[in-house]
């Protein structure tokens, strides 16, 4: 599994950071996200695809 964030569709809500701390956080500059991990563990796949899911914006996704 990989993850792709688009900082400039990226409205600073939070979810991914809420839903998945150990793959998402934010930056202290605009409150974009910023990716910790593109290619999360087994272990917090399932959260990194939640939190992808409830991103508002469409910012998150998940690439082959």
């Amino acid at each position: 599994m990989k993850i792709k964030a688009d900082t400039t569709v990226c409205i600073g809500a939070g979810m991914c950071v809420l839903t998945a701390p150990e793959v998402f956080d934010q930056s202290e500059d605009d409150g974009t996200v910023v990716l910790l991990q593109p290619s999360p563990p087994a272990d917090q796949e399932a959260a990194a695809r939640r939190a992808v899911g409830l991103c508002p914006s469409g910012a998150l996704s998940v690439v082959p």
